[in-house]
């Protein structure tokens, strides 16, 4: 894939959509959320305050843009701009790779099972937003 080649207002609108989505997904579920990682509301003031409360949302709209454009490659290389296409690449990706690690990561740190529930579907939505809005651009 060449940088020429590369769509990034596609790109750049794909990573935008997801990271409002999941803002979006965590509000609704963010009490839950807290639950489901042992923390109070308390603790993660305490925690924002020490490491700054807005670093977390610029990591994930960092790996949101990554994400967009890996998916991006992917859809290159198997030549399909579709919205099928882009969705179902996006859904293998998270079963494959996604899911997976969630669920590991989670289970070796004994975190609740709810929480990888919580994040593993707001990455499902963020591929599939991904996914959607790159098949539908095109190449």
């Amino acid at each position: 894939m060449t940088f020429g080649s590369v769509n990034y207002l596609a790109i750049l609108v794909a990573a935008i959509a997801a990271w409002l989505a999941g803002a979006a997904w965590y509000m609704v579920l963010g009490k839950v959320w807290m639950a489901a990682q042992g923390i109070t509301p308390e603790m993660k003031q305490a925690n924002m305050q020490k490491r700054g409360a807005y670093l977390p949302f610029i990591y994930a709209f960092a790996a949101e843009i990554i994400m967009a454009w890996v998916l991006y490659g992917i859809l290159v290389h198997l030549n399909m701009f579709t919205v099928r296409a882009g969705l179902i690449s996006g859904a293998l990706c998270w079963l494959g790779f996604v899911v997976t690690t969630t669920a590991s990561n989670n289970a070796f740190s004994n975190r609740k099972a709810m929480l990888t529930v919580i994040d593993s579907v707001a990455w499902l939505g963020a591929l599939l937003i991904i996914g959607a809005i790159l098949g539908g651009f095109g190449a």
